[in-house]
């Protein structure tokens, strides 16, 4: 026998469960429409990979995760897509967001499927892909992915796997009535689970309010090892982390996950999902739903496709509008009210109540706290939910929180024994909310610091980079044209030509002195002329435009560097260009004048 341990506090309200499960399971009918969410777990919403107009067939992906956590979305039916917009979801607030609409044809045509006969010849991974690729989430609680929960980190061996079959919450019979008509299914998607897993124990924790279930799982797991713990009927049983400690007798620590003390938990419908997806090769497009309260007529379990409007769902059991007074989506103790029966069924729905007026009445007005303590006592994480309630009132957050709030799991059994009808729950929840919110803000704001810190590093970087090129490029001004000026000097100085302006002056220089030296010759060769006025220096004109133009080459050098390093003093260069440019002209002008009043002075004198 299985021993079994006890968890601090806990309660016993009214179970209610036997409306639902005096009848089988029913087939909920095809909708009109069919309304699926792109986010139906924790992690990423899936990306839209049709578009309005396309015909899908039943079991074919139409939004999927690309980054990040999550799953796909499957058509649950072959339909047309018919619009993808912001629909009301399952949500406390009452939100509306983005989903894709499909209008079944009801002709329920699958796509392809890949089942496995024999999963235990494939890779741990490609099993694991095949998860992921059906869309399984968490069926009983949040919706963590299914694939990433199988994956634990490397240094934490799962000892014990636990298929929590508890159901502890009143009203809701989905996992009860799964186990009772498809307990082989349970069994086998339990066991490809222990495949991934290898633990060295499987246990299903089952309360003892469920005979027949008990009773179905025991004859499935004939020929195995896995166990069938029966435990007491108390509320929050169910929870994952009371469960472990009824199974194991370990406790999770605060801030931590079952892996760290090597054990995981997972649902009974998420069983019956993994196994579908193995060797049926099915998605996960439909689960089990239960449809209660007293203002149904029929009430029961359903399977039903996802996507399907709960309006549909309270039809088919009978919903009688006189007597209805509100919805509620989950369990009395953890559920929420719905503002509008138009929400769809999403991987996470297991239970709406249709409560007739008088059924589970409104609590009374919030009074002050008495201080009786009774909160404490039914608390079964040992918290200190008057504190907390203090804390999360006054919004003193950082003390709330340095009390392990985080470590409450909304039960709500605090709420249920309180004799002030003081909403504790509700409280938690907004201090949690304001909690993340100022994570989130101030997480934003250390990475816009970081950004900043990153670019103003950056442009200073630059800035440096930038000078040291600037003094680099100076310097190279610098030197080049002192070199220029050096060889022009020189060029004035000894007539030798240093560039091709130069050479080009030199030459002509050269052919003066020719022509010069010819003159000369034929002078002596004459008879004396009669003397005449006094010719210009052809020699000193020509040294005076060798020099301008020597000048104006240096200066058009610098003012070629400083256009490029785009210096400050580029305009005075540019005039002292523009100067020299017409000093050359004028000393060319001079030396043309000259050289023609030479030309012309022995045909006068003739």
């Amino acid at each position: 026998m299985t021993q079994l341990w006890d968890f601090a506090g806990g309660i016993h309200p009214s179970e209610n469960k036997h409306q639902s499960t005096d009848r089988p399971v029913r087939k909920a009918a095809l909708p009109d429409l069919l309304i699926l969410p792109l986010q139906q777990h924790i992690g990423e919403p899936a990306e839209v990979a049709v578009t309005i107009g396309d015909r899908v067939l039943k079991g074919q992906v139409i939004a999927d995760v690309s980054n990040g956590m999550g799953v796909p979305v499957h058509a649950p039916t072959s339909g047309v897509i018919t619009g993808i917009e912001q629909r009301s979801v399952p949500h406390p607030s009452g939100m509306a967001d983005w989903c894709i609409l499909l209008q079944p044809d009801g002709e329920e045509q699958w796509c392809s499927l890949d089942p496995v006969s024999d999963y235990k010849k494939l890779d741990r991974n490609q099993v694991l892909e095949r998860i992921r690729q059906a869309g399984i989430a968490g069926m009983g609680g949040a919706g963590f992915p299914t694939d990433i929960k199988l994956r634990p980190p490397k240094d934490r061996k799962v000892d014990t796997l636990i298929v929590n079959g508890a159901e502890c919450e009143p009203y809701i019979t989905a996992d009860d009535m799964t186990m009772r008509e498809q307990a082989v299914a349970v069994i086998s998607g339990l066991q490809v689970m222990a495949w991934i897993l290898r633990p060295s124990r499987c246990v299903v924790g089952i309360e003892d309010n469920k005979p027949e279930a008990i009773a179905a799982m025991r004859e499935a797991v004939q020929g195995t090892q896995i166990e069938i713990a029966v435990i007491p009927t108390k509320y929050p049983s169910g929870g994952e982390k009371q469960l472990i400690q009824i199974l194991t007798g370990l406790e999770v620590p605060s801030g931590g996950i079952p892996a760290d003390i090597g054990v995981m938990c997972q649902n009974i419908g998420t069983a019956v999902a993994v196994g579908q997806a193995i060797f049926e090769g099915k998605p996960l497009i439909s689960r089990m739903v239960t449809i209660t309260g007293d203002a149904v007529s029929e009430p029961g379990n359903f399977e039903t496709l996802i996507g399907t409007p709960v309006s549909q769902l309270l039809e088919q059991a009978g919903l009688r509008e006189d007597k209805l007074d509100r919805l509620i989506l989950g369990g009395p103790m953890m559920g929420y009210t719905l503002t509008t029966d138009a929400v769809p069924v999403v991987k996470t729905s297991n239970c709406v109540i249709a409560v007739a007026h008088g059924e589970l009445p409104e609590p009374p007005p919030e009074q002050a706290c008495i201080r009786c303590g009774q909160c404490a006592l039914a608390c079964p994480m040992e918290l200190l939910p008057q504190q907390l309630f203090w804390y999360s009132k006054a919004a003193e957050f950082e003390k709330a929180e340095h009390l392990n709030l985080f470590d409450c799991i909304e039960c709500g059994a605090c709420s249920y024994v309180c004799p002030s009808s003081i909403p504790l729950v509700q409280y938690y929840r907004f201090a949690k909310g304001e909690i993340r919110t100022q994570r989130a803000e101030q997480l934003k704001a250390d990475r816009a610091r970081e950004r900043f810190e990153a670019r103003q590093a950056r442009l200073e970087r630059e800035q440096q980079e930038k000078e040291e090129r600037r003094k680099q490029r100076a310097q190279a001004a610098a030197e080049a044209q002192a070199k220029k000026q050096a060889e022009a000097e020189q060029a004035a100085a000894q007539g030798e030509a240093t560039d091709d302006r130069a050479a080009k002056a030199a030459l002509v220089q050269q052919a003066l002195e020719r022509k010069k030296a010819k003159a000369a010759a034929q002078a002596k060769e004459q008879p004396a002329a009669p003397p005449v006025e006094e010719m210009p220096d052809i020699e000193a004109l020509e040294k005076q435009l060798t020099q301008a133009e020597a000048k104006l080459d240096t200066m058009q050098g610098m003012l070629e560097e400083a256009r490029t390093q785009q210096a400050d003093n580029v305009d005075k260069l540019e005039r002292a260009v523009a100067k020299n440019h017409d000093r050359v002209n004028r000393a060319r002008q001079a030396l043309e004048d000259a050289r023609k009043q030479v030309a012309e002075a022995p045909a006068s004198s003739q």
